[in-house]
């Protein structure tokens, strides 16, 4: 899809601490990527960053500060934030409510938000899912629906790979999480060593086209901005005037800066978000490809056919079939 961004270093992932998280998944996520790191010397892999794990919590002015772990102050917003998942009842308003603002401004600055089981109701309490999907646990669906009827709930869907907000349901699904992110970031090798090691279950490996890992690191706020309403909105009704003006920049200035910072046209950038939605269609419901190019933004179902086609090297129907072939990925 996009290559890797990241370059020779340290990828800071962090993990949220809040009362009643199960440490199960904080201490576990931390093993995860050690092996990660293990992995990559053992593969003798080049230019692949090192995973450092950080833990945060919030203090009593309502920021989130870390916890003492030795890394000293980050130097630039964390890659990407995880909020595990806990063995209690759901996590109660207001402690949701004093996270809002720290999780909005990490999150404005390029930070990935994900979160395993409960943990997406911190998410969806920040408002950074109003009109978007979300995987949730089945047993906690009808409350994440009621709570916040903006969210649009998957709780049939194991992980939700949004770009910039990742959500998965099961309680251990932060085993899945960590491979997905470890397939991001550090390449499929990777993740498939770092699970074979572990004997757990390999993230399974996506056909072409389904995993589209926006650029968010770049530091072109302007940029974010319409990268984050892109991936709000699915890219629809999204035109080069209508991006700029989000941007609050002029049209050739928008162009410049956007190909700068993700590596993409606008209109590829769109391509991509709006296809990499229609291959999370194609093996989770039943909709014909013509309902579907319509429900991702495409008037004519030939035009998204030969972009579907070009982007993931298959047709919607040769994409479905092979998900539904075992083994044919």
């Amino acid at each position: 899809m996009t290559a890797k961004t990241d370059s020779p270093g340290n990828l800071e992932i962090g993990l949220l601490h809040y009362p009643g998280a199960q440490r199960a998944a904080l201490h576990g996520l931390s093993d995860v990527f050690s092996v990660a790191n293990r992995m990559v010397a053992e593969l003798g892999a080049v230019g692949l960053p090192q995973i450092r794990v950080s833990h945060w919590q919030l203090d009593e002015a309502g920021l989130l500060q870390r916890i003492e772990d030795g890394l000293g102050a980050a130097s630039q917003p964390l890659r990407v934030l995880i909020i595990p998942p806990s063995l209690e009842a759901a996590p109660p308003p207001d402690l949701l409510e004093r996270h809002r603002q720290p999780l909005c401004q990490w999150h404005g600055q390029g930070t990935v938000m994900a979160s395993v089981c409960i943990g997406v109701l911190f998410i969806a309490a920040s408002g950074l899912l109003d009109g978007r999907a979300a995987s949730s646990h089945w047993n906690y669906a009808q409350t994440l629906a009621e709570r916040y009827p903006k969210v649009h709930v998957e709780a049939n869907l194991p992980l939700l790979d949004d770009g910039d907000i990742i959500t998965s349901a099961g309680l251990m699904a932060w085993t899945e999480l960590a491979l997905r992110l470890l397939e991001r970031y550090l390449g499929a090798s990777v993740a498939w060593e770092t699970a074979r090691y572990l004997s757990v279950e390999p993230v399974s490996r996506p056909l072409p086209g389904a995993l589209f890992s926006p650029r968010l690191d770049h530091g072109d706020e302007a940029v974010l901005k319409v990268q984050h309403w892109l991936q709000a909105a699915g890219a629809q009704d999204a035109d080069l005037v209508g991006m700029a003006t989000c941007a609050g920049l002029e049209v050739r200035t928008f162009l410049r800066r956007f190909r700068a910072a993700t590596g993409l046209k606008p209109t590829e950038y769109c391509q991509q978000v709006r296809v990499g939605r229609a291959c999370r269609m194609l093996e989770f419901t039943r909709r014909t490809v013509e309902q579907i190019a319509w429900g991702v933004g495409y008037q004519d179902p030939g035009a998204f056919r030969k972009v579907f086609q070009r982007i993931t090297g298959l047709t919607p129907s040769e994409y479905r079939q092979r998900l539904a072939l075992p083994g044919s990925g």
